[in-house]
């Protein structure tokens, strides 16, 4: 009697679901591990193998003799499900990191993980092309693990979830708007991976057709499509030199930016559900308008149109969709360009992209309501509501966004407190905690896209986990757990 009340618990739910998260982030340990033999980096295998197979052994011991018992979860469980399952999966992620030698501490192992998973791609590292070849390979594929959600991953293999996968991949999908592609929640997880898994592989094979060897191809195409930003370089992009290159990865972080649903729709021919998307059309009307800027603004400096839109596209896009990646420092470019550069810092992709930041639909939405507003005005007794791809929302939709920014910005507030009490500059501080909430990877001044983050004392790091985490979670996962009544029955 006791043990069936066990398996109906809680308990289990949680056991059950974040020992088979585990696992699969175990067995994409495989991958390292394979080039850790291929480059005869034998002393690395045991910092892989060992977690690998404990993470195994303790799925196989949790789930084997519970193996047909049904998981459902209520909303208040998967914000706790979600959660910890990131929390557990960035521990484990930081396992060969602290064991490879090449960090000074666990918290730094840590940070590494957790900005690897939440795709922020900021590092503690000055020399990155001094790790163990696997090492770097796992860096990236934790981008690519986090990019489109590793909870979705599970639902997309582990249809054991049930009803409960679709309040998991809420809890996790970032947007004020969660929906299902597909009718069955699994065959949504399973869609939005296989699209993201298929860009992988046709982005690694521009890269190595544009001159990049193998490793550094897959490497990036991780990074890439996971909006991460992590490099096998110390110049990360720049270090290639390549216009080839620089296009190649430029499309694919603007790609790896829009909801990936779009893409399950243009497959399906649906293009008029493409064409009408008030999210989609503000994203890339965003892009050019500030691509156009800053091209026009570094044009003395460069003296060339096209090499002054090569670099000015490359990083609007990679600061749009919340990559990192570089190939100029644009700190070093005229105080208007950073201007621009500076505001794309407050966007973020789309909602259903691998991207993060606020996100462009919210912004969409609160320039529909400032424009009701204004009609409001010179028609009082008129009636508006705000219409989102030619159709009407949800009355609440404008306070849930606006909750959420708020929301938002104490957050970022008090994460640049934190930054500025370990004697960082204000700009520094602030551009480094929307850079940790936004999961950018590179700020201003002195966390710049040349600098680092290991010389921040350690309760810094410890604070900018729980900001990359909560960033990239959309805030209310993580940040629930410090409101009462989420605790009381």
């Amino acid at each position: 009697m006791a043990f069936n009340k066990f398996k109906e618990s809680f308990l289990l739910t949680l056991l059950k679901i974040s020992t088979i998260l585990i696992a699969i982030v175990g067995i994409t340990f495989l991958i390292p591990i394979a080039f850790a033999v291929y480059y005869e980096e034998y002393d690395m295998l045991p910092a892989f193998i060992v977690p690998m197979v404990i993470s195994i052994v303790l799925c196989a011991l949790v789930n084997l003799p519970t193996l047909h018992v049904k998981v459902s979860l209520k909303t208040k469980q998967a914000f706790v499900v979600v959660a910890l399952c990131w929390i557990v999966t960035s521990l484990m992620g930081a396992i060969p990191l602290y064991l490879c030698s090449s960090f000074n501490s666990f918290i730094d192992a840590l940070f590494e993980s957790v900005s690897g998973f939440s795709t922020t791609g900021a590092t503690i590292l000055s020399e990155i092309e001094t790790l163990p070849m696997c090492i770097n390979m796992w860096r990236c594929i934790t981008h690519w693990l986090g990019g489109m959600g590793i909870v979705t991953l599970t639902v997309a293999i582990m249809p054991l979830l049930g009803i409960g996968g679709f309040q998991l991949i809420k809890a996790e999908t970032t947007g004020p708007e969660k929906g299902k592609v597909t009718a069955r929640i699994t065959t949504t997880a399973k869609v939005l991976w296989g699209i993201y898994f298929g860009f992988t592989v046709v982005e690694m094979i521009a890269l190595k057709i544009a001159g990049m060897s193998f490793y550094d191809a897959l490497a990036h195409a991780f990074a890439t499509l996971g909006t991460g930003g992590f490099s096998v370089k110390n110049l990360s992009i720049g270090a290639y030199d390549s216009v080839a290159i620089d296009v190649i990865i430029t499309i694919f972080m603007f790609l790896s930016g829009i909801n990936f649903s779009l893409f399950f729709y243009l497959f399906a021919r649906k293009f008029s559900d493409i064409a009408k998307n008030s999210e989609l059309k503000a994203y890339i009307g965003i892009v050019i308008v500030v691509i156009t800027a800053i091209t026009l603004i570094i044009l003395p400096q460069y003296g060339s149109f096209g090499t002054s839109l090569r670099y000015a596209s490359f990083q609007v896009v990679s600061i749009m969709s919340t990559t990192g990646f570089s190939t100029m420092d644009y700190t070093t470019w005229p105080v208007a360009a950073q201007f621009f550069i500076f505001i794309l810092f407050f966007m973020g992709g789309c909602s259903g992209s691998t991207s993060g930041g606020v996100k462009i639909i919210r912004w969409v939405v609160l320039g529909k309501q400032l424009n009701n507003e204004t009609k409001k005005m010179l028609h009082p007794h008129g009636v508006f509501s705000v219409r989102l791809d030619g159709q009407p929302e949800r009355k609440d939709i404008v306070l849930n966004v606006i909750s959420f920014m708020v929301i938002y910005l104490i957050l970022v507030l008090i994460t640049t407190f934190v930054g500025c009490l370990a004697k960082l500059d204000l700009f520094s501080a602030f551009t480094g905690s929307l850079s940790m909430v936004g999961s950018v990877g590179p700020a201003f001044n002195l966390l710049g896209p040349s600098a680092n983050y290991g010389f921040l004392p350690d309760f810094v790091k410890w604070w900018y986990c729980f900001a990359m985490l909560a960033g990239r979670l959309e805030l209310y996962t993580m940040i629930i757990f410090f409101v009462p009544s989420f605790w009381k029955n």
